[in-house]
């Protein structure tokens, strides 16, 4: 102690440190009982009622109906949307007869009011009979009207990734925690894809369409948190045991699809040629001369890998892998041999989402040894290369080449091993989760006064499990970048989320590291971070304060690595792509 009872800054500084930790400490257990709470709140809410044997009908009915609005109460309490989970859910409820209700069941309802929801949108408003089409008549916008059938497809596959969650079996909905928050956040994403599709629409459309989507949306997202809360509190009490849906049981075996001999053949090259199942080839000397027509003659929702080898050659086309072409993987003669070439863009009147030179949309999809391009220039703006909204995509050694918009990693988790990624404004952007693993990253130059942005990320909601993040990839112009400012990203929307680890950064890097999507700062709400980055453009000395801008600790940062991100240890081997787990 110093004299006159103060203490010495050393000793107030552990003092401090104490407290601290005593108040975090205070935090994380009040958190874990009140999120405990809730679910012992929903159970208890729906079984006392029932166990009052004493009182005549009429009072056990009045009891029971009180204990079921506790237990839809406490359910909807911990989502985005209070007013829609209550009202929803209470009358799938009450319709349920006085029988017990468990938070499962009330997660399953939620499920069900948001289908309900999201199909009815599409049928009533985007089906083309009614609703809108009048409007988009009138407004003659070729671009709106490519939009407007986006939507009709996004809800499809909204639609799809619901249905997925709600027919996901008997299983308890806790053991199949990371496919259902990817099904659903990938709902909640197409969805969102639609009205940011159409952005540049006369108000009176836009607005049409964002009321027409409102319950569908906030029913999704209801969704979305009620499982995540149930997971929490299960975690906190140790009850949880994770299982994908897709893969067997064992962490240590591969997809049900891949077999002892399909492991062999993924192993070489050269078998991967010469055993391919569809060979399409330029010059004749292939089954096929372009890869839509081969991708026609693929079994739909097939269980067996089908093996595409497109011989060297440009392929001016648009493709397309289709939802129902399951377990596709497509390996050509080296990324910049075989090369996907296409020039739809924004500038010329297609929307962001169409003008993908190479658009993925079936599970389990891999690539390898393949270049996917879009030649528009800068001048056209959004101009997509590639575009993946399929649930467990790889691709290896791939070269991904555009400018603004290059790389659009839609939905769903994704990864990326050896490629080469080049562009300028955005050109790595999306709301997968996805992890990007010794690439090159490649800035070009710009047109005259633009900025470059690496990531642009649109996570939307802080429940979704999505984020880009880049590990131990290398950072360097791709030309003469001296008079131009190049960013690490800016934040798309409000929870964006974004993080650099264990990457080289040339001195292209600008110092304040990140860019406001407008103004001069950005939502608290976003999640980036940088670290053990290395090289002149790492230094985070001189970096914007945004208070979602974070350090974070190597525990923090395997929270973003292909295990623990992408449960990628369960899927990832079977495709005979090395990756890294962990940092």
């Amino acid at each position: 102690m110093s004299p006159y009872g103060k203490l010495v800054e050393s000793e107030q500084e552990k003092l401090e440190a104490r407290r601290k930790t005593r108040r975090r400490v205070a935090i994380m257990s009040l958190s874990a009982v009140v999120l405990v709470g809730v679910v012992v709140a929903a159970v208890l809410g729906t079984t006392l009622a029932h166990n009052n044997d004493d009182h005549d009908d009429n009072n056990r009915s009045s009891n029971n109906n009180v204990g079921l609005s506790a237990s839809v109460k406490a359910v909807c309490d911990v989502t985005l949307y209070k007013d829609a989970c209550y009202d929803s859910l209470g009358r799938v409820v009450q319709s349920t007869s006085g029988q017990a209700i468990k938070p499962e069941d009330l997660f399953r309802m939620s499920l069900k009011v948001a289908l309900d929801e999201v199909a009815g949108a599409a049928d009533k408003y985007f089906s083309g009979e009614k609703g809108a089409f009048e409007d988009l008549m009138m407004i003659g916008d070729n671009r709106t009207m490519e939009a407007f059938n986006n939507c009709k497809q996004l809800l499809d596959l909204a639609v799809d990734h619901l249905n997925d969650s709600l027919s996901s079996g008997q299983s308890s909905v806790l053991e199949l925690f990371d496919d259902l928050q990817t099904w659903l956040t990938a709902s909640g994403t197409y969805q969102q894809t639609c009205i940011d599709g159409l952005e540049e629409a006369k108000e009176s459309l836009k607005s049409r369409v964002r009321s027409y989507l409102k319950n569908s949306t906030e029913l999704t997202g209801n969704s979305l948190a009620i499982i995540t809360w149930l997971n929490k509190a299960a975690s906190t009490l140790n009850l949880r045991r994770r299982r994908l849906l897709t893969l067997q049981d064992d962490d240590n075996e591969a997809p049900a699809w891949l077999h002892q001999k399909d492991r062999k053949l993924l192993a070489s090259d050269k078998d991967v040629k010469q055993k391919a199942d569809i060979v399409v080839a330029k010059d004749g000397s292939g089954k096929y001369r372009t890869i839509s027509e081969a991708l026609k003659h693929v079994p739909e929702k097939s269980n067996k890998r089908t093996v595409i080898y497109v011989k060297k050659g440009v392929y001016y086309e648009n493709v397309r892998v289709e939802k129902k072409k399951w377990n596709v993987m497509m390996i050509g003669d080296g990324m910049s041999r075989t090369i996907v070439s296409g020039s739809l863009n924004f500038v010329d009147g297609t929307p962001t989402f169409s003008s993908a030179t190479f658009a993925v949309f079936g599970r389990n999809f891999m690539a390898r040894d393949m270049g996917f391009r879009n030649t528009a220039g800068p001048e056209k703006h959004q101009a997509v290369a590639l575009m993946t909204s399929a649930d467990q995509a790889v691709y290896y050694r791939c070269q991904i080449d555009a400018f603004q918009d290059t790389l659009y990693v839609h939905a769903q988790r994704q990864f990326y091993r050896e490629c080469n990624i080049y562009g300028t404004v955005d050109f790595i952007f999306g709301n997968s989760a996805v992890v990007i693993q010794n690439c090159n990253i490649l800035p070009k130059v710009p047109m005259l006064g633009q900025k470059n942005t690496i990531t642009a990320q649109g996570k939307i909601d802080p429940n979704m499990n999505t984020g880009i993040s880049i590990q131990n990839c290398r950072i360097s112009p791709f030309g003469n970048l001296s008079s131009v400012q190049t960013y690490l990203g800016r934040p798309w929307k409000n929870y964006s989320t974004t993080v650099f680890m264990k990457s080289s950064m040339g001195d292209l890097i600008d110092r304040s590291g990140w860019l406001p999507w407008v103004g001069n700062s950005a939502p608290d709400t976003i999640f980036y971070a940088e670290f053990r980055n290395f090289g002149p453009g790492a230094s985070t000395k001189g970096r914007v304060t945004w208070k979602g801008l974070r350090t974070i600790t190597a525990k923090e940062a395997n929270r973003f690595t292909v295990k623990t991100f992408l449960q990628g240890d369960r899927w990832i081997p079977g495709t005979s792509t090395p990756y890294k787990s962990y940092l």
